[in-house]
This record gives structure tokens, sequence and C-alpha cells, in this order.
């Protein structure tokens, strides 16, 4: 079975529902308007589901999702829908959060937790689902390609460059999840617990970062080339 692209997912937001996508562009940052905003704090800290140095926790940003329109990138949520870059979406934001918080560009604050792009296969999502008992919806782990696989975490073996449509990438290192794979969003309950199982069997760690070597254009049912 040769290796293909079943699924591309962008998160135009930081921890904010994403959008499926046919195909994608990609440039030496990683997929075009991947967590290009995020919701920040007064100390530029990204609002997600845990507390760092970086992050502050906020689980009511789950709550949200974006999309990119031709007017830009909409967010919408329980306190309304506007523009990102928006003051009103500022003020909803914060009034909802119960903190000082605003919708910003990345700029001097990088958006993202590590390597630019994510990939989990096929094979490893189903073991998941069978081994561990849970519903192993790729939408958890905030993947951006689900590759078809046949072997359980064989994504975890590449070494080197893989070429995927016309762009080139290269493995990082394996993913370690945080509590946010057991939390409700993107359009996914999230009603059993992965983390607790991932730590038992897997040691936290499930899907894998690469960075980008040569830019290009990723679509649904490309092929891997490792």
């Amino acid at each position: 079975m040769s290796l293909r692209v079943v699924s591309i997912r962008r998160y135009p937001v930081k921890a904010m529902g994403g959008e499926s996508l046919e195909s994608v562009d990609i440039d030496g940052r990683g997929l075009v308007g991947d967590r290009a905003w995020a919701v920040r704090d007064e100390e530029s800290r990204l609002a997600c589901g845990k507390n760092g140095k970086r992050f502050v926790r906020h689980d009511r940003v789950f709550e949200y999702a974006a999309r990119t329109t031709a007017e830009g990138v909409e967010i919408s949520g329980p306190a309304g829908t506007w523009i990102a870059g928006d003051t009103s979406a500022d003020a909803a934001l914060a009034a909802d959060f119960d903190a000082s918080v605003r919708v910003a560009a990345e700029n001097d604050v990088k958006h993202f937790d590590d390597s630019p792009i994510s990939l989990i296969g096929t094979a490893t999502l189903e073991w998941c689902a069978r081994e561990l008992g849970i519903d192993a919806d790729p939408r958890r782990l905030r993947v951006n390609l689900v590759v078809e696989t046949e072997r359980p975490f064989e994504e975890e073996e590449w070494d080197g460059h893989i070429r995927i449509g016309s762009a080139e990438l290269a493995t990082v290192k394996r993913v370690t999840r945080c509590r946010t794979i057991d939390l409700a969003q993107d359009g996914v309950d999230g009603q059993t617990s992965w983390l607790k199982a991932l730590g038992a069997t897997r040691d936290l760690k499930a899907a894998v970062y690469l960075s980008v070597v040569t830019p290009g254009v990723i679509a649904v049912g490309d092929a891997v080339e490792s």
C-alpha cells in the first residue's frame, strides 16, 4: 500500500476549532495560515489548555472555531462572530473569558508549541482505538496531516526527509501530548481519557513533528515518499 494523505486540517487561531482542507500551500513556516492568530493575555501568553511560561490556561477558547474566508479569518463561538483583527472581538472575548485577552497575529511571540507541522498515521489511530479503548479522533490531537498507513506508529520510524506533494519535509521528533487531548474541542466531545492511556503504554507520545525543507503544495490523496 502506498502511503497517502487522507486529511488535512488547519487551525487559523491557536487552540480554537479548525478547518478541513483539500489542499494547502506550505511555506517555510508550515501550513500557510496555520496558527497565524492566537488569543493572548497582557503578558503575551497564549490562551490554551495549560499553564506555563508561554501559555495561560483558558479552556473557554476551545468553545470557539476559526475558518478562513474571503474577508479574513472568521472567529465564531458563544460570544459572537467576528473577523480576526476586529477590536470588537477583543472586547467580547475579554468579557467572555473574564480576563484581559485579545486576538493577535503572530509577531515576536511564536504560536507553535514546537515544530510547524504534525502528522499521524491511520494505523496508529486504529491501534489507539482498539488497544486503549478510546475514540481516537485525530481532531483531539490537533494534527495537521493524517496519512494512510499499514502499521501502528510506523510514522515514528521515518528518519530524515519525506516528500508529500511538491513539499519536502524533515522528521523532527515524536509529539508529547498534554491534557488538551482529553478536552471537548473542535467538534469532538472527548468523553474517553486518551492521555492516561498514552501515559501507561506510549510514554504520552502520539504523532510526529515535521519541519519544512522545501515549500510546496500538499493535497488530500498525495503520496508520501520517505
